[in-house]
């Protein structure tokens, strides 16, 4: 691999952010995610078109990699398990449902259009993921986010991102060469619902004394830093372990929102993941490869007829998980629609798969138009199902994840 100078690492810098936050912001006036904005910067920057970013440098590959273990501390610093608990049997159903079946039908359209198992298990996992993110502030914009659709939507959204990790896991070590077959599954299951129910069990205890402890030190930024100390402690355990790293920074997030700083915490990851969030986006547009899209080469032609596929499976797939909940009485379109946005997990689903070697340069591509094309669709759908907000003091805006997927 050729050198990168310390000099042209800053301008590629440069480019990446800068980049991402004009597309960021452009992609808000239009009324979408700043996070579409920011594929779109990666893809301009990228070696399709202008060619200033190499997502294949070791410098840039490695920040775009830190990105993704912030964004799932993140996340996991907005779920509360409390109240996912308190949402229900429906949450509950809607979140399985909404794995299940877009998993499914992903899994055998894939299979249908010719792919080998491996590349249809890894792209119909990306179909199993909900942008929390995403889906609470369009919520919040809306007036919504306290209504009990929106609680139903954002339990089960979490819950969808924590089988999603649990389903990543499985590919992520299929993906190393392991057979697969119901044996495999079953252990990488376990390895990483053990681990996380063992990081979770353990951690409820260790990390409040860890911050108890660091209270001595009485210097500025402490809990900012003893968190991420433990989110990348967590997910270099997790993968030690046989599971993602991701899904150990993830179990930091929820173990570190319980400690009486978090708060704090949370102002202080937003502020690193503004930095590094929008370049693991930005990497991921500049990874798609405009010529392996071109309709008049047959694999291209093959590839967009795939991402065309996995459009119309994600999107029915949770419309259906939706109305999975038959005694529910709300709003169901509104509960399907809510979850359709793959948004940011769609994205690291997608470029794990990528980097492992599974998914081909053409159905890399095919992925990120399902999930452009769901994250885009959501938004205004909601707006148009739920209307203006009521009238009365707007719902605050979630804090953290939500700054770092609509704000970077």
């Amino acid at each position: 691999m050729e050198h990168l100078s310390v000099p042209a690492f800053l301008g590629m810098l440069v480019v990446i952010l800068g980049s991402a936050k004009i597309m960021g912001a452009l992609a808000q006036r239009l009324g979408q995610p700043a996070v579409l904005g920011e594929l779109v910067a990666g893809v301009l920057v990228g070696k399709s078109v202008l060619g200033l970013v190499d997502p294949g440098r070791e410098a840039v590959e490695l920040l775009s990699e830190l990105g993704v273990v912030i964004l799932l501390f993140a996340i996991g610093l907005e779920t509360d398990l409390g109240k996912l608990f308190k949402v229900g049997a429906t949450s509950l159903t809607v979140a399985v449902a909404g794995v299940v079946l877009p998993f499914a039908a992903g899994y055998a359209a894939c299979l249908a259009l010719g792919l080998a198992s491996l590349p249809a298990i890894m792209a119909a996992a990306t179909l199993t993921a909900t942008s929390v993110g995403i889906t609470a502030r369009v919520l919040a914009d809306l007036g919504r986010l306290g209504s009990q659709e929106g609680q139903i939507i954002l339990g089960a959204a979490v819950l969808d991102d924590i089988l999603g990790l649990v389903i990543l896991t499985i590919v992520t070590e299929l993906a190393l060469g392991r057979e697969v077959s119901l044996g495999s599954v079953g252990m990488s299951t376990f390895l990483a619902v053990a681990f996380l129910v063992g990081a979770l069990a353990v951690g409820r205890y260790v990390v409040p004394w860890i911050f108890r402890a660091a209270q001595r030190l009485n210097l500025p930024g402490t809990p900012t830093a003893l968190a991420l100390i433990v989110a990348l402690a967590l997910a270099w355990l997790a993968d030690r372990s046989g599971s993602a790293m991701i899904l150990g920074a993830f179990a930091a997030g929820i173990l570190v929102a319980k400690v009486p700083a978090a708060h704090e915490i949370e102002r202080g990851i937003t502020e690193i993941g503004h930095f590094l969030v929008p370049l693991f986006f930005v990497v991921v547009g500049a990874s798609v490869d405009l010529d392996a899209l071109d309709p008049r080469s047959p694999d291209s032609r093959f590839a967009l007829l795939t991402g065309g596929v996995l459009i119309v499976v994600g999107v029915a797939g949770k419309l259906a998980a939706g109305y999975a909940p038959f005694w529910f009485k709300g709003n169901k379109l509104v509960v399907g629609v809510g979850m359709t946005p793959r948004g940011e997990v769609g994205l690291i689903f997608a470029k794990m798969g990528l980097t492992a070697g599974v998914l081909s340069a053409g159905l890399f591509g095919g992925v990120m138009l399902m999930v452009i094309a769901t994250t885009l669709i959501a938004p205004p759908v909601l707006k148009r199902l739920l209307g203006p907000a009521p009238l009365g003091e707007p719902e605050p805006v979630v804090e953290g994840l939500d700054n770092l997927v609509t704000e970077a």
